[in-house]
This record gives structure tokens, C-alpha cells and sequence, in this order.
């Protein structure tokens, strides 16, 4: 009866811990981490996460993004000596070889190709030493400001390093582009060149983690293991880093569970739900009705939708003309008095100035 009796305890402690195991954090070995929520940038997780480390090869993410936001993807490449035989995860680019830069970014960041980091940096700004001054600028635009890039594939020097929090706005900034996107989460790609065409993707994560779409992987004895980690369910975009972590990807997987875990897509505005009214001025319509263009959904935990505020900042009035996608103002997501989200409000209709009477309108008002 005795060791029933303890069996039954212990049976019932184990559910408790089970079904508890899901609100409790995460513990990854790394030496710094970080998980945010992609729609708010919201952190949901840190450790260390404004600690200053090499990340290797996760560095590439700030390259593609550059090479897609400045670059012809169909454009040709001409490879010069400088970009053959990098140190390190190649391509194997020959000098001479003409190649598609959406290949060359493919080769980035399925294979990890220093060389072809090196290629799209040469294309891009026509030196290495210009491509690290344009990605050093575009880190403080986005306010990466812990952040300092000496090349564009991550090989170690000790001014080259990030922290977990900027990798994760870069990585942000960057899926924010949809041929990012369909890079990062690609687990296959066959290159429009004779030989070295099939590219497979490193990342575990595409493969193993149920919704996984991204990111990059990087290692030098320097930097360690680190991992770069996103995946998409129910709406909801998480992305996890680490730095110098040894159980990489299984501490990104527990961080991206405990995420989809404990937040959930919360609905706060729905497609067309009226806003506000708003007095045209010398139109020809007196008033636009403005309606929210979208679902407003953001994650959010269990007990938190009562505690959001939405405030609405658009005009009492505007004069005319307006035009369609007009930015009118903004919404503004609020939690707990913090400000979380904020998203564009755009006019959906036209509105006119009054067209002009002709002069025999005007001379029959005069004389009656």
C-alpha cells in the first residue's frame, strides 16, 4: 500500500513538473542569448543579450541583406582573384567565372561561401573596405549601435564582433525583404553555373524544427558556436540567437518553444474596423472615413490583452487632395504603459480638390 502510495506521488509530481515545464524559462549553455517576437521586436528572452562577441559567420545575414537591398539579383558577377580561395566555407569560385548574384547569395547563405561574401561585397561598392562602411552604417540606422563589422563573412579580427540583441534586429531588418526569406528558409538551391551548382543548406534548423524558416549558422575557434534561429506558427515569428553556445541548436529550439509556449497571436484591430472620421478640407468629399487596412495581431501572453492600450494619432482634419496610400498618422500599441508596436495608418480612397466651374456657371451665379 505503502509503494502505491509513492508511486502515485511521484506520478502526480511528474505531471505537475510536465505541465508546468512549458511556462518555466529556458537555460542555454551560450554565453549570451536572446529571443524576440519578429512583428514588435519584443524581447521575450535574454541572457547577456548586450554582450559584446565575435558571431562568425552569422555576419553574412548583414551581407545578403546589403546585397539584396542594393544589388540586381539578376545581375551578372564577374569574380575577381580577390574573391578565389577565402579562408574558410567556399563556394569555389574561379577567377573569370560570371555568376548570378541571387546565386551568389544563395552560395552565402546555404553553404556559409566566404567567397562569395567576398564577391558580393566587390559588386555591391566595388571594394571590401566600402561594403564594411555600408554595413557599419546600416547597423546604426537600425540601431545596432553595439555592433562593428572590419568584413563581410565574419573570419575572426578582434574589432569584428555583434552582440545576441543586434544580431537579432539585423536578422528583423532583413526578414523583412521576401527574397530574404525565401534564402534564409531554402534547404536546397541548384546554381546557374557549370560546376559547384548544388547548393545544400547547412541549417539544421530548416530541416528539424517544426516551422523553422532561417537563419545561420557560424563557428571560429574565437567566436565559438553560434546560431542565428527563426520559425513561424500561428502567425507568429520568433527569432532566437546565441553566441558561443556548444548546444547551439537545441538551446535555440527550447528558447523558440518556451516563445510559442507562453504567447499567442492576440487579434486587437480587425481588417476594416472603423477608426475615425475625418473633416476633408476644400475636397471634394466633406469627410474620409478611415478603417483599419489589416488584422491588427499581436503576440501577447495569456493575461496581457487586457492590459494593452491602442492609441489612434490621425488628424481631426486635412486638406485636400489626398491620395490613395497616403500615410495619414499612426496606431500605437501600448502594454503596461510601455509602448510595443506602432503601424502606419494610409488612406484607401482619393479625394479631390472641388474641379473649377466654368466662367458661364460663375456669370449666371453673378447676375442671379
Amino acid at each position: 500500500m505503502k509503494m502505491l502510495r509513492k508511486f502515485t506521488i511521484i506520478m502526480i509530481t511528474l505531471t505537475i513538473i510536465s505541465l508546468l515545464s512549458g511556462f518555466t524559462h529556458p537555460s542555454p549553455s551560450a554565453e549570451s542569448a536572446v529571443l524576440i517576437e519578429y512583428k514588435t521586436g519584443r524581447i521575450i528572452y535574454s541572457l547577456n543579450h548586450e554582450l559584446k562577441r565575435p558571431m562568425a559567420s552569422t555576419t553574412k545575414i548583414m551581407t545578403a541583406l546589403l546585397a539584396i537591398e542594393h544589388g540586381d539579383l539578376d545581375s551578372v558577377v564577374k569574380v575577381k582573384d580577390s574573391a578565389v580561395g577565402v579562408e574558410g566555407s567556399s563556394i569555389y569560385l574561379t577567377k573569370g567565372e560570371e555568376i548570378l548574384l541571387k546565386d551568389l547569395v544563395y552560395g552565402l547563405m546555404l553553404r556559409s561561401g566566404n567567397d562569395a561574401a567576398v564577391a558580393i561585397a566587390e559588386h555591391i561598392s566595388g571594394s571590401v573596405d566600402k561594403f564594411v562602411d555600408l554595413m557599419n552604417k546600416k547597423a546604426r540606422d537600425i540601431g545596432a549601435i553595439n555592433t562593428n563589422f572590419t568584413n563581410p563573412h565574419g573570419l575572426h579580427d578582434p574589432n569584428h564582433f555583434s552582440t545576441a540583441y543586434d544580431m537579432a534586429i539585423i536578422t528583423r531588418e532583413a526578414m523583412k525583404l521576401d527574397f530574404f526569406k525565401e534564402v534564409s528558409k531554402a534547404k536546397t538551391w541548384v546554381a546557374d553555373r557549370e560546376i559547384n551548382q548544388y547548393f545544400s543548406n547547412k541549417n539544421d534548423v530548416v530541416w528539424k524544427y517544426k516551422g523553422g524558416d532561417g537563419v545561420k549558422i557560424g563557428y571560429t575557434k574565437a567566436s565559438g558556436r553560434c546560431l542565428v534561429a527563426s520559425a513561424t506558427r500561428d502567425e507568429m515569428q520568433l527569432i532566437a540567437v546565441v553566441l558561443n553556445d556548444g548546444n547551439w541548436f537545441n538551446d535555440c529550439y527550447n528558447m523558440l518553444d518556451y516563445g510559442f509556449q507562453n504567447y499567442k497571436p492576440a487579434l486587437l484591430l480587425s481588417r476594416g474596423q472603423f477608426l475615425k472620421r475625418i473633416e476633408i478640407l476644400d475636397g471634394d468629399k466633406n469627410y474620409l472615413n478611415i478603417k483599419y487596412n489589416d488584422d491588427l495581431i499581436i503576440p501577447l501572453k495569456e493575461d496581457e490583452k487586457e492590459k494593452t492600450k491602442i492609441i489612434l494619432n490621425l488628424p481631426d482634419s486635412l486638406s485636400a487632395p489626398i491620395y490613395k496610400g497616403q500615410k495619414l498618422g499612426n496606431v500605437q500599441v501600448f502594454l503596461e504603459g510601455k509602448l510595443l508596436y506602432t503601424t502606419e495608418v494610409r488612406a484607401d480612397a482619393e479625394i479631390s480638390k472641388p474641379k473649377p466651374k466654368s466662367n458661364f456657371i460663375k456669370f449666371l451665379k453673378s447676375i442671379f
